[in-house]
C-alpha cells in the first residue's frame, strides 16, 4: 500500500505539472500533502512534516546558492566565462573544439547552474562557430556534457549539495570524488559521444540553429575581458577552498589528539558556506572593484542574479518537503523494509530510485532531493556505505534520460533548431550515457574505497 501512494502521487504530480500546468512548487506541495494523509499521517502533524523538510532543505543551502549565483554573474558579466572559452579554443585550436568546449563547460558550469550555464555558454558558441565557419551542433553535445557533469556530480550545485547534507556527507569529499569521477565521464560523453552524433544525425550538424530568442548577446572585446588565469581562480576558488581542506582532514591521522586553534580555523574556512562567501567576496574584486566598476554596478548585478533563483529555491525547497513526508509517514521506511531482503548495492538502490524519479518527474533537482527520502531508511542496513559515493549515485541517476518533460530539452531544441527526433538522439542520448557511466565508475571507485 504504501509503495501506491508513492506511484499515485508521482502520478499525481506529472498530472498537474504537465496536464494542468500548475506551478512546480505548489505541485509538490499538494502531493506532499496528499501522500502523508494517504499514508495515514496525523493530520496535525502533515504541516509540521512539509514545513520542517522544506525549511531544513532551504536553510542549509540558501547562503550557498545565493553566494553561488551571484559569484556566476560576476564572472559572467565580467567577461571571465567568455576569457575561459576563447582560452580553451585557442589551447586546442579549432580542430578540437569539442575538447576545447567540454572543458569551458565544465570549468564555468561549477560556478554557475546548468541553465544558467547554457544561456551563457550558447551565444559564446554560437559567435565561434561564426569564425571557424562551422554548424553550433559540433560543439552542443560536448558543451551540455560538461554542464552536466557540474550539474549532477559536484557542489555547490543543487542536487549534490543538498543531498550530501541528507545522507550526511561531507560536500568536500562529495566535491573530490565528483571530480575525479566527473573528468572521465564528461571525457566519454563530450567528445567521444560527439562523433557518434555525427554518424547518428548528419543534417543536425549541418544547421545554424536560431539564438534570437536569448536576446543580443554581450560580447566582450579582447580588452574588455579579465585575464584567464584570474578568471579561472575565481571560478575554480569554491572548489579550491573545499577540496583543499578535505584533503588536509583526510590526512590527518584519526588517533591523532587535540587539533588545536589553527587547525579548527583552516575546517572554518573550508566549510562550504564560508568557501562560497570567501570566493564571493574575492569575485566582487577581481570581477568588479578591481576593473573600475563601482559597488553599485556589482550589487545590482548580484541582486539580479538572487531574483532569478527565487523560484528554483521555492522547487527545491517543495522537493525537500516531499522528501520529509516520504521519511515522516514511514513510505521510506516500508520500501526499506521491502527490499532489505534483496541484498540490494545501496549504490544502486540511490541510483536506480533518483532515475526513475528523474524520468517520470523531469526535474533532475527534485528527483535527488526525493530519492534521498526513500534511500535514507536503507543506509541503517548498511551502516557501512561510503555516503560521498552514495550523494554521487544520486546525482547520476538524477541525470539520466532528459525528455520532453524537461525545460532543457525544449531550449535545446529551439538554440540548435533540431527535430525532436535529433534532440533524443543527442541531449536524450547524452544525459542517459552520461548518468550510467557515471554509475559505472562510482562503483569502481566504491571497490576501493
Amino acid at each position: 500500500m504504501p509503495l501506491l501512494i508513492v506511484v499515485v502521487g508521482i502520478a499525481v504530480l506529472l498530472l498537474l505539472t504537465i496536464k494542468i500546468k500548475l506551478n512546480t512548487f505548489v505541485s509538490l506541495i499538494i502531493v506532499s500533502i496528499g501522500v502523508a494523509i494517504a499514508s495515514g499521517m496525523e493530520l496535525n502533524k502533515v504541516v509540521v512534516s512539509v514545513e520542517s523538510g522544506l525549511g531544513g532543505t532551504l536553510g542549509h543551502i540558501g547562503l550557498i546558492f545565493g553566494f553561488g549565483v551571484m559569484l556566476g554573474r560576476l564572472l559572467s558579466d565580467a567577461g571571465g566565462a567568455q576569457r575561459i572559452a576563447l582560452t580553451m579554443l585557442k589551447y586546442f585550436g579549432v580542430k578540437k573544439l569539442d575538447w576545447a568546449v567540454v572543458c569551458s563547460a565544465f570549468i564555468v558550469g561549477i560556478a554557475l547552474f546548468f541553465e544558467v550555464g547554457l544561456i551563457l555558454l550558447v551565444p559564446i558558441l554560437f559567435a565561434i562557430a561564426r569564425e571557424a565557419k562551422i554548424s553550433p551542433m559540433y560543439m552542443c553535445v560536448p558543451m551540455l556534457a560538461g554542464l552536466l557533469v557540474a550539474h549532477g556530480f559536484l557542489p555547490p550545485h543543487p542536487g549534490p549539495t543538498v543531498i550530501a547534507r541528507e545522507y550526511g556527507a561531507d560536500v568536500g569529499v562529495v566535491l573530490i570524488y565528483g571530480i575525479v569521477i566527473g573528468i572521465p565521464t564528461f571525457i566519454l560523453c563530450g567528445p567521444f559521444l560527439n562523433k557518434v552524433c555525427r554518424r547518428l544525425i548528419p543534417d543536425a550538424f549541418k544547421k545554424e540553429g536560431n539564438i534570437a530568442s536569448l536576446g543580443a548577446a554581450k560580447s566582450f572585446t579582447e580588452n574588455e575581458m579579465p585575464g584567464f588565469g584570474i578568471s579561472f581562480l575565481t571560478a575554480m576558488l569554491p572548489v579550491i577552498l573545499m577540496a583543499l581542506v578535505t584533503i588536509i582532514e583526510m590526512a590527518r591521522p584519526k588517533d591523532a589528539g587535540d587539533p588545536g586553534m589553527l587547525y579548527s580555523v583552516v575546517l572554518f574556512f573550508g566549510n562550504s558556506t564560508i568557501a562560497m562567501l570567501i570566493s564571493l567576496l574575492f569575485a566582487i574584486y577581481t570581477m568588479g572593484v578591481g576593473r573600475g566598476k563601482t559597488i553599485t554596478e556589482l550589487m545590482n548585478s548580484c541582486g539580479k542574479a538572487i531574483a532569478g533563483i527565487a523560484g528554483l529555491l521555492l522547487i527545491i525547497g517543495g522537493g525537500g518537503a516531499f522528501k520529509q513526508v516520504l521519511i515522516d509517514s514511514g513510505v521510506g521506511n516500508y520500501i526499506s523494509l521491502l527490499v532489505s531482503g534483496m541484498d540490494i548495492n545501496p549504490i544502486l538502490m540511490a541510483w536506480g530510485v533518483a532515475a526513475f524519479l528523474r524520468i517520470c518527474l523531469g526535474s533532475a533537482t527534485v528527483a535527488a532531493i526525493s530519492t534521498a527520502g526513500l534511500v535514507i531508511p536503507l543506509l541503517a542496513a548498511h551502516p557501512n556505505t561510503n555516503l560521498a559515493l552514495i550523494t554521487l549515485a544520486t546525482g547520476a541517476g538524477s541525470c539520466i534520460c532528459s525528455h520532453v518533460n524537461d525545460a532543457s530539452f525544449w531550449m535545446i531544441k529551439d538554440f540548435f533548431g533540431l527535430t525532436t527526433k535529433e534532440t533524443l538522439l543527442s541531449w536524450t542520448l547524452m544525459s542517459t550515457l552520461l548518468s550510467i557511466c557515471g554509475l559505472i565508475f562510482i562503483l569502481l571507485v566504491s571497490m576501493v574505497f
